[in-house]
């Protein structure tokens, strides 16, 4: 019998899996190109007042299965005392047998904080005293976590009307080595469809210091955003679609649609794919020009729940995966795109695991030198975040392209403890790799393994998207 969560064999399947995690994944460093985190929190390199800030505090994961043990919301997002949320969330942890949040949870209690007990509702108060007194010190600082965790880049998410305000001030402080860059995420741009997308069209005018009278114009100051987000190193944008689709419109069409939603009237559900059609080609023009990558996710239908997304707003737990992605839209979109402008790097995510395959031949037809990868099917996205997910992703991505060029893992977390899922993920990546090399589905070539295994962790991240860091050899 394995011991739990053993630092030697959890997760690797066979003697060459441990041996390849230990040797060549294990001590890489993290570049988190995609993450929630708070660019204002790292500056002013925050302290946590408890274990429930830091880890509960927005993890709508922990949310999700709280509720589905009965927990009230009072002791989720409520107004319930800190230690009784985290009495709540000990007793919901030990009932979630197979679930990953619980070998995520304990690798953080057992990385950050030492701990390599089980957290239940009689431990508890241990953990939480344990925590306490840990995030009193100097080392459990939000810089501090990161610097621990050896992640050498952080991109943030950030709307093209910010300001940048803290990554100006995280620049210019140079006791901080991490880099921390901003990623363009223009959902309020793309979403036409939403209540306030005039008052949006106000602000971005405002911060571009030009007039939006026409969509022309509105296409106008996003690319100066663009510009201003370059000049902050901005190395890659990040679209939340329903699905990816290729509604063709007409100049006059798009500007009777932009008009129309501008003062507030409603279009059709066809104008509004017209709309992000034609907004979504232009961006991608964009990232030709800067040198780029597009990162898109799809397959998410969001706040299904009405009531409680009136009294807690988005990102609360609300949401489900969203069949129904068309491959020939896809096609299409990305051939539209690569017959205009040419394609940018790509990175696209689906929460449905039935578009893996899909999604990996769609996107051979476009690869293309001089980039290895150019278009690439991303890690394994939130309710896939799991090893059966991850082993899904990775192996078909094997079968149908070239699994040495994969850009690998990403946090996509709001939580400064979330860093342990690349020593998941790549846990998963060895423990495969231990398996083909040992069915003989691959030959020891240890030069070659040691290769693909720290490109995947890290190099092929820093190539791919031309991010300023040494690789590692």
């Amino acid at each position: 019998m394995k011991e739990f969560l053993s630092d030697k064999d959890f997760l690797l399947s066979t003697k060459t899996g441990e041996q390849l995690f230990h040797d060549y994944a294990q001590g890489m460093p993290i570049v988190d190109y995609h993450c929630h985190i708070s660019p204002k929190e790292i500056f002013e390199d925050k302290q946590f007042s408890s274990i429930t800030e830091v880890w509960l505090g927005g993890d709508h994961y922990k949310w999700r299965l709280m509720r589905a043990n009965g927990v009230d919301e009072r002791y989720i997002t409520g107004d319930a005392p800190a230690r009784e949320k985290f009495q709540k969330w000990a007793e919901t942890l030990e009932r979630c047998i197979g679930n990953p949040v619980y070998e995520w949870s304990h690798l953080e209690l057992k990385r950050f904080f030492g701990y390599s007990g089980i957290l239940n509702g009689k431990t508890a108060e241990k953990v939480w005293n344990l925590a306490h007194e840990k995030l009193a010190t100097p080392e459990f600082s939000c810089r501090n976590l990161i610097r621990r965790s050896n992640v050498r880049l952080i991109c943030t998410t950030d709307d093209p009307a910010d300001s940048l305000e803290w990554h100006k001030k995280i620049a210019a402080d140079k006791s901080f080595d991490v880099q921390v860059i901003p990623a363009m995420r223009p959902d309020k741009a793309l979403g036409i469809e939403k209540k306030g997308f005039g008052a949006y069209v106000g602000k971005l005018s405002k911060v571009a210091e030009m007039p939006i009278n026409s969509f022309e114009d509105f296409k106008e100051a996003l690319s100066k955003r663009f510009d201003f987000f370059n000049e902050m190193g901005c190395k890659a944008s990040d679209h939340a679609l329903d699905y990816v689709v290729d509604v063709p419109a007409t100049g006059e069409e798009l500007e009777n649609i932009f008009q129309a939603r501008r003062a507030g009237k409603q279009v059709s559900e066809r104008d509004i794919l017209k709309y992000k059609t034609a907004f979504m080609k232009f961006a991608a023009s964009e990232y030709v020009r800067l040198d780029w990558a597009m990162q898109i996710h799809f397959g998410c239908k969001r706040d299904n729940n009405t009531a409680m997304f009136k009294r807690l707003g988005p990102d609360t737990g609300y949401d489900s995966i969203r069949n129904g992605q068309s491959a020939a839209d896809l096609a299409d979109f990305l051939n539209d795109v690569n017959g205009t402008c040419g394609l940018p790097k790509t990175i696209l995510y689906s929460l449905d695991p039935n578009d893996t395959e899909m999604i990996d031949t769609v996107i051979q037809c476009f690869q293309e030198a001089p980039i290895p990868g150019k278009l690439q099917n991303g890690s394994a996205w939130w309710f896939n975040d799991c090893e059966q997910g991850m082993r899904a992703q990775i192996t078909t991505l094997a079968n149908e392209a070239v699994l040495g060029n994969f850009i690998g893992m990403l946090t996509d977390s709001r939580s400064f403890l979330s860093y342990p899922r690349h020593e998941y993920f790549r846990r998963v990546l060895c423990s495969l790799f231990g398996e083909w090399v040992e069915d003989g589905k691959y030959p020891n070539d240890q030069e070659a393994l040691k290769r693909i295994i720290k490109d995947i962790s890290y190099n092929n991240a820093v190539r791919y998207f031309g991010f300023k860091l040494d690789e590692e050899k």
